[in-house]
């Protein structure tokens, strides 16, 4: 079997890429297992400032590899039908089992995740690119929410990440429709960041550009927005003093000032 996910890493970026590109990437066990296991590592690897998630081939993701879950035999389901295959575990440190970890795993990750995206990102290829921080899509990318082709719902963290990004609504007509909407129609409507002609090349450029910044300032950046966006106003401010009191002072945030004074590139340490 051929290697599902590849992780490179180049002067601070990470590069994960989905490389199982005659299947457009589409997601079997092992390819959910890979993509976990890449964003778990990434997690605890502080010398990495930010990722850029790939696809390799003609698209970023199909989705969910049907004909691979087809011979699920009886004795994975219970009474009720519903499977109770691997793909359900949980680990320890997870909210979500594996399939949601495929998508969820990238807002755990302290570090900004952008996601390229062209060809298409349907049902839990969707799904993973939203659980990035950024998305760039080509100008002919296709996204569709279309687990309801199938008959399910989406299940593989979509509830936690479409509400950051669209009225609720739009969830509901994308969840119930299924229909694929291009890349200048999800950018209007919040699923992806922007478009553009390289979204490869702009995602690492941007990442470059990220991994150049205080790498304690990006991670409580991105802490701060992951807690305090559903939080109370209370809780919130809260939070927001107490991580920018812990970046007063430290030699990160004093070489900031230094260098923006000497106007020179800044040399920061990688967090400890």
């Amino acid at each position: 079997m051929s290697e599902r996910v590849v992780t490179t890493i180049e002067n601070g970026v990470a590069h994960v890429q989905l490389t199982r590109p005659e299947k457009h990437n589409a997601l079997d066990r092992p390819m959910m297992r890979a993509i976990v296991d890449a964003g778990t590592a990434l997690r605890t690897n502080a010398q990495v400032r930010a990722v850029v998630l790939s696809g390799a081939g003609p698209s970023f993701c199909a989705g969910l590899d049907f004909q691979s879950f087809q011979g699920m035999s009886e004795r994975e389901r219970g009474a009720d039908g519903v499977a109770s295959s691997d793909i359900a575990t949980r680990s320890h440190d997870s909210p979500g089992n594996l399939a949601q970890q495929v998508g969820y795993v990238w807002k755990q990750v302290p570090i900004p995740v952008i996601a390229a995206l062209h060809g298409v990102a349907y049902g839990g290829g969707l799904q993973l690119a939203l659980g990035a921080d950024i998305r760039l899509a080509h100008p002919g990318a296709r996204l569709s929410v279309m687990e309801i082709k199938w008959g399910l719902v989406p299940d593989m963290s979509g509830t936690q990440t479409l509400r950051d990004l669209v009225r609720l609504d739009v969830a509901k007509e994308l969840t119930w429709t299924g229909r694929v909407v291009a890349a200048k129609e999800a950018a209007e409507l919040g699923l992806v960041t922007r478009v553009c002609d390289d979204p490869l090349a702009e995602a690492f450029a941007a990442a470059r550009a990220i991994a150049q910044r205080s790498p304690h300032a990006i991670r409580s950046g991105k802490q701060l927005f992951e807690q305090a966006w559903h939080a109370d106003t209370e809780t919130a401010l809260k939070l927001e003093e107490r991580l920018q009191l812990a970046l007063i002072g430290t030699p990160n945030q004093t070489e900031a000032v230094r260098a923006n004074f000497d106007k020179r590139d800044p040399r920061f340490d990688d967090v400890g």
